[in-house]
Order: structure tokens, then C-alpha cells, then sequence
């Protein structure tokens, strides 16, 4: 019978601790091990003693990379489950432990960002705040953000004041017009958002930008 393997077991280091001061007592090399290190585990983080600030700065760093990172191999993992296995890739979902919520949000993103318009300096977030606009203005917030080194929230904040200054932005004008739509559509649009995990106007928007591209490459 194979033996089960507790989660504070299964560690993993972030880095190998510079400087060491000499030890009082003779260590084993699994303890010295342990002590020199930053480890990770399924529930949480080993953090040696006399850690430095330097180290401890440097594994924020790495522990922020790596959460960010994450956020897209899972999205690109779904989006690949969904056009590769679409009669189970739910199962796989399910044996991999995860909320299918949360995966679709990080799918759609995904999917509106191809490898080459990812911007290595901004995080997923950021990436998710302008995933609803057209890809021109994508390209400038993103531009903006990286310029000025926005958070997520600063970069929400200066989109929303350019909307509510009218959409008079300094590449855009945005136009609006209502349409008479039959509530029939209406709840059938409702329904396709809530399946791709978006709100009505979000997936509405990146519909219509899709469609305007697919039929604009097909013209060229």
C-alpha cells in the first residue's frame, strides 16, 4: 500500500540563503538544508530563522512572479482543455480541484491576449482591466500603465475618469446610441455571458470586437 505523504512534506526552495552565519552546533544535512532555505509547501511557507531582509525581499519578488504567472498557465490550460478535450475537460477541472469560475474569468483574459500582446511588466490584473476594449486602446493604456508604473487599481481609476469625462480621451471618442432590442435576445446575451464568465456589456463589447476583426482580416 503506498504511503501517504503529508502537505508539509512536500517542499520545494525558493532560493539558497547567501549569507549563512557559522553555525553554533554541528548540523545534519537535512537540518542545514531546511535552515538555509525559503520552502514552499501546499499550505504554506517555511521561513528560516535569521532570514535577511534582502532574502526575504527577493522571495516576495519570486512568490509574486510566480502568482501572476500562474494566473495565466491556468487560463491558457483551460482555454487548451476547452478546443482539445471539450467532452472532458470539466472532468479534468474537477480532478485538478478548482472552481470553474474562477477558471473561465482567467480564460476569457486569456483569450484576448496572444502570447506576443502580453506585457511581461504588468500583471494579470492589469491585463484583465482592458480586456473588454477594443485592441488599439488595449495597446495604449497598457503603454500608459507601463510609463507611469500603475497599479491595477491606478489603471482603473484613470479609465474610469476618461469615461466619465465623457469618453474624450486623447486617442478616443467614445459614441453611444441606444437600440430597441427584443427581450428575447436580451436573456439569450445574458445567458452566453454568464457561460463566458463576464459581465452582459464586457462580453457584448468583446463579441462585437471579434466579430469586427474576423470580418475585417477576411477583407484584407
Amino acid at each position: 500500500m503506498a504511503s501517504e505523504t503529508s502537505d508539509l512534506e512536500v517542499t520545494k526552495p525558493l532560493f539558497r540563503e547567501r549569507h549563512e552565519a557559522a553555525p553554533a552546533r554541528p548540523r545534519s544535512s537535512g537540518e542545514a538544508a531546511h535552515q538555509e532555505r525559503v520552502l514552499t509547501t501546499r499550505i504554506g511557507l517555511h521561513m528560516p530563522t535569521g532570514l535577511s531582509f534582502e532574502d526575504w525581499e527577493k522571495a516576495g519578488r519570486q512568490i509574486s512572479g510566480l502568482v501572476n504567472a500562474s494566473t495565466w498557465w491556468l487560463g491558457d490550460w483551460l482555454v487548451y482543455g476547452k478546443e482539445h478535450y471539450t467532452d472532458r475537460y470539466q472532468r479534468g477541472i474537477k480532478s485538478a480541484g478548482l472552481q470553474y469560475q474562477t477558471l473561465r474569468n482567467y480564460a476569457w483574459v486569456s483569450r484576448r491576449f496572444e502570447f506576443h500582446r502580453r506585457r511581461s511588466a504588468l500583471s494579470f490584473q492589469h491585463h484583465a482591466e482592458v480586456a473588454s476594449l477594443p485592441v488599439p486602446e488595449q495597446e495604449i493604456w497598457f503603454d500608459r500603465a507601463e510609463r507611469n508604473n500603475w497599479t491595477t487599481k491606478q489603471l482603473r481609476n484613470a479609465i474610469g475618469a476618461a469615461r466619465s469625462d465623457g469618453g474624450h480621451d486623447e486617442r478616443q471618442v467614445e459614441a453611444k446610441r441606444q437600440l430597441s432590442v427584443p427581450h428575447s435576445h436580451v436573456r439569450c446575451w445574458h445567458q452566453a455571458a454568464q457561460q463566458a464568465g463576464s459581465e452582459l456589456e464586457q462580453w457584448m463589447l468583446t463579441t462585437l470586437d471579434n466579430a469586427a476583426e474576423r470580418i475585417l482580416a477576411e477583407l484584407e
